[in-house]
């Protein structure tokens, strides 16, 4: 047979085996995905209490930066910072980014995999050696230099190479929807605890109101003690109202210290270099966040979007399974050259080697089925957990609407209850000091206008509140439709080697440190002065 000929018949095998590889690539073995489709309800029953009604098409949306619809500057910039700067959410970043390295590191097995060697060794062996007869004149010093490449490539017949990379950007999408849900949460803490340190500042005004009040009563009683027109036990009875709401006062003030320190650690401030200043009322904008219907609920939440994207991911890890009980393919080359000196680019000096290597497993003792069968349980078991998060996701709207709705009517009703008690306060003040009732009248008189002031205060902190967690239960204004893509995913090119500190950000999501960061004494001078509140309350 000719050279030429051998040469064709080479290039035909090829051309064969290539056509097959690529015939055999095709088949995928994980099962379609079909996910569960849920019937949902066709509307909130909390909108039946007649306070929010359903969004339409074109105003349904919630802004991204939600927390603005509360109208207080302080709160918008305290956002933007934690936003910038809180470590958690820098750290959920990182973890994204470290996804994305995953994804790449599986998609890299599709390629052919290449390396160099290069060596040089230097041999004496003993001159008295085993079978080195007297007067040998045969070598006792020899060198070897030598470089090489090597070349393997595994073609993903069963497509379990494919499917690793789809798990590995499936999962990626999950932690991207896992940052969201970070970032989502701590918008909500901080506002959260920042209407609550507010509420404080409103029921700490409470006290100091009562106890200048309390402050004149005693010296009334006392007046009233030295003119023997009033028992001693009025002096005291007023005395302890007046401390008991002096200690009462100091509490809140511990309760605002603390709230005030989980605020600075949360916009990445060391409490003892942070301050907010106090005011005297909740002034928060009475704003409604708009409410969709129960359908988009499941693209408005991350935390339902990173389970529908475990639960792709458990069904891509089927198809690996599956291709496990195929045959294990790699094809494999090594080419250089050996000499004992340094001419080694001359043909006579050449080695090579080319091999492919099949592995079908046999019997395992049963270890591919239960990989297999566990595999598909982690599907249900994913199955069941979207399912769940999507119930707690409707329970949580559901619980937020309605004390949306009650906490507003009680508020009303509250503040009727204060109106009321600060009248029989009045009126039985005056009926002590013109002698008409006992002092005993007037004390429970001013518990009761003390408490109820306190009360409503609290029923407006939450009913705030409720809004925040209102809005963080529809989603505060993330959409599915932020989740990377799944083309654009890989951190980087397979051919680049420069600028891989950071990836470009992807998502909006960023591992950029902020050099601020590092300082956690700054940020909060603008903070200690009050804000200019009038007008702006009840």
């Amino acid at each position: 047979m000719t050279g030429r000929a051998v040469t064709l018949r080479l290039k035909r095998s090829f051309l064969v085996g290539l056509s097959l590889a690529t015939i055999l690539s095709g088949c995928d073995m994980a099962p379609r995905y079909n996910p569960t489709k849920l019937k949902l309800p066709a509307q909130w029953e909390g909108q039946n209490h007649g306070v929010l009604q359903p969004g339409q098409p074109a105003d349904d949306a919630i802004r991204p930066d939600w927390w603005t619809m509360l109208g207080d500057p302080q709160l918008n910039q305290l956002e933007e910072q934690a936003m910038r700067l809180n470590p958690s959410l820098q750290a959920q970043a990182e973890a994204f980014m470290q996804a994305r390295d995953v994804a790449m590191e599986a998609k890299s097995h599709l390629y052919p995999q290449v390396n160099g060697a290069a060596s040089g060794e230097k041999y004496k062996g003993s001159r008295h050696r085993l079978w080195r007869g007297a007067g040998s004149a045969g070598p006792v010093y020899m060198s070897s230099e030598q470089y090489s490449g090597t070349a393997t490539w595994e073609p993903d017949f069963w497509s379990a190479i494919r499917n690793k990379v789809r798990m590995a950007k499936q999962g990626t999408q999950a932690e991207a929807a896992a940052y969201a849900l970070a970032r989502l949460s701590l918008q909500a803490e901080l506002a959260s605890d920042y209407v609550t340190l507010r509420g404080l500042d409103a029921q700490d005004a409470v006290y100091r109101d009562s106890i200048r009040y309390y402050q004149t009563a005693v010296q009334v009683t006392k007046m009233r003690l030295a003119g023997a027109i009033a028992p001693g036990m009025d002096v005291s009875r007023a005395e302890t109202q007046l401390y008991t709401t002096q200690a009462q006062e100091t509490e809140v003030r511990s309760q605002r210290d603390v709230m005030e320190h989980a605020i600075a650690v949360l916009v990445n401030q060391a409490p003892a270099s942070f301050h907010i200043a106090p005011v005297t009322r909740l002034g928060f904008a009475e704003a409604q966040p708009p409410v969709a219907l129960p359908s988009t609920l499941l693209e408005r939440r991350p935390d339902i979007a990173e389970a529908e994207r475990r639960m792709a991911q458990a069904n891509r890890a089927i198809g690996v399974s599956r291709a496990a009980f195929y045959p294990h393919i790699t094809f494999n080359a090594m080419t250089g050259f050996m000499d004992n000196g340094f001419d080694l680019a001359s043909l006579s000096n050449s080695m090579y080697q080319f091999g492919v290597q099949a592995l079908l497993p046999l019997f395992q003792g049963g270890l591919r089925r239960a990989e297999l069968q566990r595999n598909w349980s982690q599907y249900r078991e994913q199955e069941d957990l979207y399912r769940s998060t999507v119930l707690d996701a409707f329970q949580e709207v559901e619980d937020n609407l309605t004390r949306t709705s009650r906490l507003k009517t009680e508020a009303q009703q509250q503040s009727s209850a204060v109106d009321a008690a600060l009248h029989t306060q009045t009126m039985t003040m005056a009926l002590y000091t013109g002698g008409l009732t006992n002092y005993l009248d007037v004390v429970v008189a001013q518990v009761a206008a003390l408490n109820a002031r306190i009360a409503l205060v609290q029923v407006q902190t939450r009913a705030v509140d409720a809004r925040v967690e209102l809005i963080r239960a529809l989603g505060g204004g993330w959409s599915r439709a932020e989740l990377p893509q799944s083309d654009k995913i890989m951190p980087f090119h397979p051919l680049q080697y420069g600028n891989l500190r950071h990836a470009a950000p992807l998502g909006g999501i960023s591992t950029q440190t902020d050099p601020a960061a590092s300082d956690l004494t700054s940020g909060s001078a603008n903070m200690r002065q009050p804000l200019d509140t009038s007008g702006a309350h009840r």
